[in-house]
C-alpha cells in the first residue's frame, strides 16, 4: 500500500490552539466529560451575540449574494474600510488598495504568498499568533522571532529586532493589541518600528483585529498612521469587535509607500482573483458594522462584562502561588508565567494536558505561540464570571499539588 504522508512543508508549522491537546479534549467529551474550553477566542459559545443591525443587514442581502463579485470585495464594504482607516489616521488608503477576505486568517496567508521568495525572512513577535509563523513557512520564507519583553509590558524589544535583520529580511509583523499577551503598544514603540522599517526598506504588517477591544483607557494607534514612507499592510476585521467570528470577514489595506509596492500589490491581486472572491453575504455587514464603533465598548468599559471578567481573572491569577501575569490592556487573553522550578515543568504541552485530564479545563501552552521557553500558557477570559471562578478554582486546586513527572 502506498503510504500518504503530510507535506514536509508542514514540519515546521504548529497551530496548537487547535492541536493535539484539543484532540484529547474531544476524546474526553466523547466519553462524557464536560470540558471548559478556554483555548480559543470564540465569543459565541460564551453567550456573546452580534448586533441585530449587522445580522439583519446580512440576511436582507442574501439574494444579492448568490453570485461571484469583484475579487477584492464589494465596493461599499471597501469604501467603508477606507473611511474607517482614514478615521484612524491612515493616509492615502483607497478602495483599489483594500482586499476583503474570509477573515484575517486568509489574508495573512495571501499577504505572505504574494511577497515571499524561498529563503526570504519575516520578523515576527515572540510570542505570536501562530498563523503568522505558519504562513511564512508555507510561503517558502523563514520566520525570525524578535523578543517581546515581559518586564516592559510585553512591548517589542527594538534592539533585538534590529539585531535580527539580515539581507534576506523583507518585513516586520506587528500584532497590536497583541494576541496572546494583551499588550497595547505606546506611540514611541510604534515610531521606533517605523524608523527601523524605513531604514532597512521593510514592509510593516500590522495585525489589528483587536483594535477596539481595549481596557482602562488604553489607546490604540494604527502604526500605518505614523508613516507615509514605509509600505504598510494593515489587517483587521469584524470577528472580534462585532462578535461574528463565524461570518469570516476581514480586510487588508495597503498604504504608505505604494509606489514601491506596485509589484507586490499586483501579486496579491492575482491571488485574490484565483480564489474568485471571498464570502459575499458577510461583506454586507461591513458598512453597517463600521458605523457602530461602540458595539464592543459596552463590554470593555467600566461595568462591562469583558472588563469584569478580565479584572476577576487577573486577581485570581496573581494570587495563585507559582503564577504571575502582566495585566492585559487589550483583547481577551491572559498569558501568565509559571514558576517552572516550583512545578518541575520542562514540557508545557504536558502541563496543559495534565490540567485538562485532571480538571477538565482546556488552555494552550506558551510554546504554541512560538514563545522560547515552556513557562507560559494562554487562557481566554470570555466565560461569564461564574464559569471563570470555577475555572480558576480548578487551576488553583491543580497547582496546589502539581509536580511534572520526568519524561
Amino acid at each position: 500500500m502506498n503510504i500518504l504522508n503530510k507535506s514536509s512543508k508542514l514540519d515546521k508549522v504548529c497551530y496548537d490552539i487547535r492541536g493535539p491537546v484539543l484532540d484529547e479534549a474531544k476524546r474526553m467529551e466523547d466519553n462524557g466529560r464536560k470540558i471548559l474550553k478556554l483555548n480559543i477566542g470564540n465569543p459565541a459559545p460564551f453567550g456573546f451575540e452580534a448586533p441585530d443591525e449587522v445580522v439583519q443587514e446580512v440576511a436582507a442581502n442574501l439574494r444579492k449574494s448568490e453570485g461571484y463579485i469583484d475579487s477584492k470585495g464589494l465596493v461599499q464594504a471597501r469604501d467603508a474600510v477606507v473611511d474607517y482607516s482614514t478615521r484612524n489616521g491612515i493616509r492615502g488608503a483607497s478602495t483599489d488598495n483594500v482586499f476583503i477576505g474570509n477573515g484575517v486568517s486568509e489574508l495573512i496567508v495571501m499577504a505572505m504568498q504574494g511577497l515571499l521568495n524561498s529563503g526570504d525572512e519575516i520578523l515576527i513577535p515572540a510570542p505570536d499568533y501562530p498563523l503568522w509563523t505558519a504562513a511564512v513557512v508555507l510561503s517558502g520564507g523563514t520566520p525570525v522571532h524578535y523578543v517581546c519583553d515581559e518586564s516592559s509590558d510585553w512591548c517589542p524589544d527594538l534592539s533585538d529586532m534590529v539585531g535580527k535583520i539580515t539581507s534576506r529580511t523583507r518585513g516586520i509583523v506587528v500584532i497590536n493589541p497583541n494576541n496572546p499577551t494583551g499588550a497595547v503598544y505606546p506611540k514611541e514603540i510604534l515610531t521606533g518600528i517605523v524608523e527601523i522599517a524605513e531604514r532597512h526598506g521593510l514592509v510593516i504588517f500590522s495585525d489589528e483585529i483587536y483594535d477596539r477591544i481595549l481596557y482602562d483607557g488604553a489607546q490604540h494607534i494604527s502604526i500605518a498612521s505614523l508613516t507615509d514612507g514605509v509600505t504598510c499592510v494593515t489587517l483587521n476585521g469584524l470577528s472580534k469587535s462585532h462578535l461574528i467570528t463565524g461570518y469570516r470577514v476581514g480586510w487588508m489595506v495597503f498604504s504608505g509607500n505604494l509606489a514601491a509596492a506596485r509589484g507586490y500589490i499586483e501579486g496579491v491581486n492575482m491571488l485574490a482573483s484565483m480564489r474568485l472572491c471571498s464570502n459575499v453575504p458577510a461583506q454586507y455587514a461591513v458598512h453597517v458594522a463600521l458605523r457602530q464603533e461602540n458595539t464592543i465598548r459596552a463590554h470593555t468599559a467600566s461595568g462591562g462584562r469583558l472588563k469584569e471578567q478580565r479584572d476577576l481573572g487577573y486577581e485570581r491569577l496573581v494570587n495563585i502561588p507559582g503564577l504571575s501575569c502582566t495585566k492585559p490592556r487589550g483583547a481577551f487573553y491572559f498569558f501568565p508565567k509559571i514558576d517552572t522550578k516550583k512545578f518541575n515543568i520542562e514540557d508545557d504541552e504536558r502541563f496543559v494536558l495534565d490540567l485538562l485530564k485532571e480538571e477538565n479545563v482546556l488552555v494552550v501552552q506558551g510554546t504554541g505561540f512560538n514563545w522560547f521557553h515552556p513557562d507560559h500558557f494562554r487562557i481566554v477570559f470570555l466565560p461569564d464570571v461564574s464559569s471563570l471562578k470555577k475555572a480558576f478554582d480548578s487551576l488553583d486546586n491543580f497547582l496546589a499539588h502539581y509536580k511534572q513527572r520526568p519524561a
